[in-house]
């Protein structure tokens, strides 16, 4: 909960540079980002959650909600429909912008990363790309609340599938119902898939 002001806001159609924001500084110790990006290097990770976030903002019927706490932003999540990929264009950019902005390795390894990962998504499911709270503000339900937001009234056949290399982070998905589907080795990384099988039902903060 906020300190001072009003109750945290919801936003269902949060922006992109929101979004970038918020992730850039959640993702800043998650070993996966820190892989792909090299480490540290917070100008790496902005760009590249600003090329990624950009060509997610190209697909239809993608999400990205946030939760803001005194008029910031401070928590964020992003969904990908099922079956959708940016088109061929949008794609070629962002390999591009990675390069460029970010380097060959954080291309390379992203894509690696996708390559293992994405073919474990069962068919029909929503993937919950990114769910990131800003150190400052852990620890108070922000994550929680964002992601029963995030899956409220979500139905799809297929469930909602995610990928984390962080194994902190699942207690709180298994809490929303997330079931361990494998691991999935990628480079120095393991990596688990989890799955919400449909009819789950809305989520609820517990």
């Amino acid at each position: 909960m906020a300190e001072s002001g009003g109750p945290p806001v919801l936003d269902d159609t949060a922006s992109v540079a929101a979004c970038r924001t918020v992730l850039s500084a959640a993702f800043a110790a998650e070993p996966a980002t820190r892989w792909i990006c090299g480490g540290s290097a917070t100008t790496v990770r902005e760009r590249w959650f600003a090329t990624t976030l950009a060509a997610h903002a190209t697909l239809p019927g993608g999400r990205r909600l946030s939760l803001a706490e005194d008029g910031e932003p401070v928590a964020a999540a992003v969904l990908t429909p099922p079956g959708s990929t940016p088109a061929g264009r949008a794609r070629a950019a962002w390999a591009v912008r990675t390069a460029v902005g970010c380097g060959p390795a954080a291309l390379t390894r992203t894509l690696r990363y996708l390559d293992a990962t994405e073919s474990t998504a069962p068919a029909g499911a929503w993937t919950l790309e990114f769910l990131g709270v800003v150190p400052a503000r852990r620890g108070r339900g922000a994550g929680s609340r964002l992601l029963a937001r995030a899956l409220a009234g979500l139905h799809p056949p297929g469930g909602v599938f995610l990928t984390t290399a962080d194994p902190a982070n699942e207690p709180l998905y298994r809490r929303f119902g997330f079931l361990t589907l494998r691991s999935i080795p990628v480079g120095p990384l393991t990596t688990t898939a989890m799955w919400r099988p449909a009819g789950q039902g809305d989520a609820t903060v517990r």
